[in-house]
């Protein structure tokens, strides 16, 4: 078999090197993704409507972390703690949102595993509590509320710049 140009050439491609997957494919996987995952303006807009959000939102991280900063209303519950009382603190019929501190962090991945081997039905955070600061959205303290003005270099402006 004779290489062409435009094969060899994409062999070197650091990008197309593995072609992307075919439409079919790509919109199987980013649909069961959306099934995995929440948005950190999603979940901001949904805790600030009226109403009950349909989710709780489970902060896994330490004491220490928690005391530090932590979404109003969040329930604190340690990953490692899940086994011995997520029944006791969470309805298994309402749908459970985990997060950690940031994107670097998988132990809103950990808790949210912990969680659907319990039965719950769990999405995870992205960007964590790091990036729930960083769009300037509240958060409390163990001393009391605060908020920051969002991070111009990483925060979308509103979610039609992110295409969100």
């Amino acid at each position: 078999m004779v290489m062409t140009w435009h094969s060899t050439a994409l062999a070197d491609h650091p990008v197309l090197r593995v072609p992307p997957a075919s439409p079919a494919a790509a919109a199987a996987y980013f649909g069961a993704s959306l099934a995995f995952h929440a948005d950190v303006s999603d979940v901001a807009s949904a805790l600030a409507a009226d109403g009950d959000p349909g989710f709780v939102v489970l902060d896994s991280r330490s004491t220490a972390s928690w005391d530090q900063g932590h979404i109003p209303g969040a329930v604190h519950l340690p990953t490692a703690l899940i086994p011995e009382q997520a029944a006791a603190l969470l309805d298994p019929a309402v749908p459970v949102v985990t997060y950690c501190w940031g994107p670097g962090c998988n132990g809103a991945t950990r808790a949210a595993l912990a969680l659907a081997q319990q039965g719950f039905q769990v999405k995870e955070m992205l960007g964590g509590f790091e990036y729930w600061v960083r769009e300037g959205f509240a958060y409390e303290t163990r001393e009391g509320g605060e908020r920051r003005a969002a991070d111009p270099l990483t925060a979308p402006v509103d979610t039609a710049d992110c295409g969100c």
